[in-house]
């Protein structure tokens, strides 16, 4: 019965495995990817140096050297591996697009930094910002990063600097862990129990916080290595900018729970003295989040709803796709709200804004590409074009092409329009050819045959990479990979079309999507280390409604067929009763509790929790009397061999 663990998760590490060691290095940009890179150059307006002024305002000090370490020695964050090629003063490698440079070299303008009286920021210590607001006694902190190392460093500095003040409050502005992960980091649950610090956060916060690295935590994590690059070496043929910071720390991520959670905007609460207006913008970047306002100040702080990039409508490593056409119109409403008196804006991730008559139209830029990709991508798609044709014809105008805050470093207007037709019309693009289309590896096979075999499609792709033609490359040899996997000069040449295609993007995620495919067909995939996707706090936080739905997609059909059982638990501690039924391959879960179950657990959601984390055995908590079995224990039995253990690195550029 020690097989009770499996109710719970898959506990990864959390650091990634270092890096394999290379079978192929790394290839210098061609002159294809040089003169793409170059046009970059010519097109954009690198003359325009304000975002750099910006960046350095209000700077007041940071370390000689940022290297963060837990407690074990462990490094959870390093700016080292960057400082060491990025500099202010050197040009783009030419394995760099020098727009994406451009930002990178931004993002490394680390330290503490005065937004403005009373308010101010770390940046460069994970990848997102921790914000400082002086309160009459302490400070109230707005997103405390990843991981506690860095919010504590963070904390550290400001302390060091300015004199040290306890935490009184603190503010999460959206429900994604680089907004919450680092508060055990700043302030112990006792402090938060005893009222001692107030956490505020939108409604709703909680539920998907934790749901979204759950259900399909594992997926999204794999992908999250793709999109942030995990494996890549740091040096300008690996991996840079993320995008948002240059890249996530990879500390063990917490959850402290909100003691107040806001529900209305115009909602005022008064924190440690300092008088707080928010704005609700749930279903934008993040199902739950908001704004707020600072009225004393007329300061803004905009959460991720605004950055000096275009965001993601569907980000690369999966989530549900979001509304572009809600997010503007949120934005709308920040304008109509403060837009007439806020004099500094900032935000979760890059630097301020300062001065009203230039807030203003970064705020209508910012709307207006949501809008525009919402609205120009409806516009094809009623003209039937498909999500792929619509992301090779939309085209941004002049005033939005040009604008660096609107360049694309995270998200980009070729995904965003392919996700904005996903959210309308979904995965089938109306023609009846791929209603029922062959996957991929069955695909891959007939495609070889009739393209003339493995050797053929080499010769014929080698002349298309020479002449520079790498997406159709990318699109050839995906197929003879999936055919052959096994075949290193297939493999070769895909990567080698990645890796010209990565050093090409603008966009951080898209850079490291490329260069990981590459770095993976090279060198093969781990099969040791990860990302944890669901932390301890974020299984203590879970509600057994949560628990029971991750135990229904981790349920193995064909173990599950014509089998037929029912389990009653009984949570002591949260007085709630629940029934697990299996029929039909389905497992089905409720609170009107069976009078009759094949057996019963009795059990609080503590003693639960700590099963699945491993903090107290099976057969310690049974015979403790932590843990009571009644009835049938075969069935339990049965239930849990039919659970699914997930595989973190499963395959992606290789069948």
């Amino acid at each position: 019965m020690n097989n009770i663990a499996k109710f719970g998760f898959a506990v990864l590490t959390l650091v990634f495995v270092s890096q394999l060691s290379a079978n192929t290095a790394s290839k210098p940009a061609t002159e294809y990817t040089k003169q793409a890179n170059a046009n970059v150059l010519k097109n954009l307006p690198f003359n325009d140096t304000q975002d750099f002024k910006d960046a350095q305002r209000g700077f007041i000090t940071k370390p000689d050297t940022l290297t963060i370490k837990s407690d074990d020695g462990t490094v959870v964050w390093d700016l080292e591996q960057y400082k060491k090629f990025v500099q202010l003063d050197k040009s783009a490698p030419d394995t760099v697009n020098p727009s994406l440079w451009r930002n990178s070299q931004l993002l490394m303008q680390y330290g503490l930094f005065e937004v403005t009286k009373n308010i101010y920021q770390v940046r460069g210590y994970d990848l997102s910002n921790i914000t400082f607001v002086k309160g009459k006694k302490g400070w109230i902190i707005f997103d405390p990063l990843i991981s506690p190392e860095t919010a504590k460093a963070a904390l550290d500095l400001i302390n060091q600097e300015l004199g040290k003040r306890p935490v009184t409050g603190i503010v999460y502005s959206h429900s994604h862990i680089d907004h919450y992960g680092g508060a055990p980091g700043l302030v112990t649950r006792e402090d938060v129990a005893q009222g001692k610090v107030e956490i505020l956060a939108p409604e709703h916060f909680t539920e998907h916080a934790v749901s979204e690295n759950v259900i399909a935590g594992n997926a999204m994590g794999r992908r999250a290595v793709f999109m942030y690059g995990a494996l890549l070496p740091r040096d300008p043929r690996g991996g840079l900018s993320g995008g948002l910071g240059m890249t996530t720390s990879t500390g063990l991520a917490g959850l402290l729970l909100p003691t107040k959670e806001i529900s209305k905007t115009g909602e005022v609460v008064t924190v440690d003295g300092v008088k707080m207006e928010f704005q609700m913008t749930p279903g934008t970047e993040a199902p739950a989040e908001m704004n707020t306002w600072f009225p004393q100040w007329n300061a803004l702080w905009m959460a991720e709803n605004t950055t000096n990039t275009m965001h993601n409508i569907l980000t690369l490593r999966g989530a549900q796709v979001r509304d572009a056409l809600k997010w503007s119109s949120f934005l709308n409403e920040t304008i109509e709200r403060y837009g007439d008196k806020v004099t500094v804006k900032f935000q979760s991730h890059h630097w301020p804004l300062w001065d009203n008559e230039r807030i203003l139209p970064y705020f209508k830029k910012q709307r207006d590409i949501y809008k525009f990709t919402h609205d120009q991508s409806v516009r094809l798609m009623n003209q039937g074009y498909n999500g792929e044709e619509i992301s090779e014809m939309i085209t941004l105008p002049p005033e939005l092409e040009n604008n660096w805050a609107t360049r694309g470093y995270y998200g980009t207007l070729r995904h965003n329009s392919r996700a904005v037709y996903q959210r309308y019309m979904g995965w089938y693009n109306g023609n009846p050819s791929d209603l029922n289309n062959l996957p991929q590896e069955a695909v891959a096979q007939k495609y070889m045959e009739f393209m003339g075999g493995e050797q053929a499609v080499l010769k014929k792709a080698q002349k298309s990479f020479d002449k520079g033609d790498y997406r159709w490359v990318a699109e050839v040899m995906k197929h003879a990979v999936f055919a052959n996997p096994s075949s290193k000069a297939s493999k070769e040449l895909l990567a080698d079309a990645l890796e010209q295609l990565g050093y090409q993007a603008e966009s951080g995620p898209w850079r490291s999507v490329y260069l990981q495919g590459a770095y993976e067909l090279r060198n093969g995939v781990p099969s040791t280390g990860g990302t944890q996707t669901a932390t301890p706090d974020t299984i203590r936080a879970m509600t057994p409604d949560m628990l029971f739905d991750y135990l229904a997609v981790r349920l193995i059909a064909d173990k599950a067929a014509g089998k037929v059982l029912s389990i009653n638990i009984d949570f002591t501690d949260i007085d709630k009763h629940y029934t697990i039924t299996v029929e039909n391959a389905v497992l089905n879960y409720t609170t009107k509790q069976a009078e009759s179950a094949d057996v019963t657990l009795t059990l609080s959601m503590k003693t639960m929790n700590s099963i699945q984390l491993k903090e107290i055995s099976y057969d310690d908590a049974l015979s403790s009397g932590q843990l009571e079995i009644s009835g049938d224990k075969k069935v339990l039995d049965d239930f849990l061999g039919m659970l699914d253990n997930f595989n973190f690195w499963f395959n992606i550029v290789t069948p």
